[in-house]
């Protein structure tokens, strides 16, 4: 894991604003609230960051991070990255109402919906405790988000899982969950059906993965890097993340188990049940997507956690009539990470460290689209106020993908991107 010489300037100034971020954190008392009408929050995210490297994903490359560089010169980026209005409140007696609309920097859509849905939790009437959600959602596979506005608590940037599941596992979907004491801890078990996912996959086998903190909406396309020959004609250089192919029901089920200790152990499997042969008039395909996601948190004290994900599946495209068990794309995914998280007053301290790769086997793929890479993120979150939180993060990434060749890069690349970010929520 070779960082190299260039990048350590980035690093070095990370370090250094960490380091005077530490001495200061006591200095600033907590001024009065800002506070929005009843139900109503928000979150606002100005940034400024340094970065290096190739060019986004978001610009149609193959870069892994949401804002590219320029080569080997440091790109200075000074955006509002995103602004999060969130409406949540009681609809009736024992129901709940969630709906979220964001402006996001770099988006096809600049301001979209985000998330629309209705939760319903009866009064419990014994050991066993119910509760139904409905609508546009996330189903709960991230670890490190949270909270309406789906943020991530205490860094910038998600785990390459994380961030997956905000671009392209998005649903229109009905789930219920039910939970009980079981030895000691608590046992619950979730089970939903759901549409409007069909070309979840499309990003992981034409892109690869990625770190960033964009979260697909409603009526957002993503953009994808340039295709191979083969398959150029077949898929647009975009694709919908929520959308509805070929009309066929989708399942999930996750089980949670939180011990007497405080661990806290998840699993999560998904199906789309796509069907590879449909397609819009857009050329947008049924993809059949499935993936097993096992998380683990482990709270060594009141302010010391640790954080780990791991994710394995398959996603699937196009099909010859007369050739049932070869797909045109037929990719293998996987990913992992640990995460560590210090609290030190109104200081909290994160590392992670990701892991992920793919494998093709289609017809229409080849191995030049095979991708193996690794990242590094470090932050530093300070609470200035209640209300106030500044982010200071470094993360750098490699991955070795022999598709950049059609760009005319090297197949091996890395980056560095230092963020800061002044989150305000209201």
């Amino acid at each position: 894991m070779d960082i190299g010489r260039g990048p350590l300037r980035l690093v070095a100034a990370f370090a250094a604003a960490v380091t005077a971020l530490a001495w200061s954190a006591p200095a600033f008392a907590d001024p009065p609230r800002l506070a929005l009408p009843a139900n109503l929050s928000a979150v606002i995210d100005f940034r400024v960051v340094l970065t290096d490297g190739e060019r986004s994903f978001t610009d149609g490359a193959f870069g892994k991070s949401r804002f590219g560089g320029g080569g080997e010169d440091v790109d200075v980026h000074a955006v509002p990255a995103a602004g999060e209005l969130v409406w949540h409140g009681p609809l009736a007696w024992g129901l709940s109402g969630t709906v979220a609309a964001a402006y996001q920097d770099r988006q096809d859509q600049p301001v979209d919906l985000i998330q629309a849905f209705a939760t319903w939790r009866p009064v419990p009437r014994g050991a066993t405790r119910f509760s139904v959600r409905a609508g546009l959602y996330w189903p709960e596979i991230s670890l490190e988000h949270s909270g309406p506005a789906w943020q991530v608590s205490d860094m910038i940037t998600p785990s390459a899982i994380n961030a997956w599941v905000g671009e392209e596992v998005k649903v229109i979907g009905i789930e219920g969950t039910a939970s009980r004491q079981l030895a000691g801890g608590r046992l619950s078990a979730t089970l939903g059906l759901f549409g409007f996912n069909d070309t979840a996959g499309t990003l992981l086998a034409f892109r690869g993965w990625a770190l960033h903190d964009q979260q697909s909406g409603a009526f957002s396309r993503q953009a994808l890097p340039p295709l191979g020959a083969d398959i150029a004609g077949l898929q647009p250089q975009w694709s919908t993340p929520t959308l509805e192919v070929d009309h066929r029901v989708g399942y999930y089920a996750r089980l949670e188990y939180q011990l007497i200790a405080p661990v806290t152990l998840s699993a999560f499997y998904y199906d789309n049940r796509g069907e590879p042969t449909a397609f819009t008039s857009h050329l947008q395909w049924g993809w059949r997507t499935r993936f097993l996601n096992v998380g683990a948190r482990v709270d060594f004290g009141p302010h010391t956690r640790l954080l780990a994900q791991a994710l394995t599946g398959t996603t699937r495209m196009g099909q010859d009539a007369d050739e049932e068990d070869e797909y045109w794309v037929d990719t293998r995914f996987r990913a992992a990470y640990l995460r560590l998280t210090q609290e030190v007053g109104r200081l909290a301290l994160s590392g992670r460290l990701d892991l992920f790769d793919t494998r093709q086997r289609g017809e229409y793929v080849h191995p030049d689209d095979d991708e193996t890479g690794w990242a590094l993120t470090g932050a530093a979150g300070w609470h200035l106020t209640s209300q106030t939180q500044l982010i200071l993060e470094w993360l750098h990434v490699e991955s070795d993908r022999l598709s950049r060749l059609r760009l005319g890069l090297p197949a091996q690349q890395d980056q560095n991107v230092v963020q800061a970010s002044m989150r305000l929520s209201l």
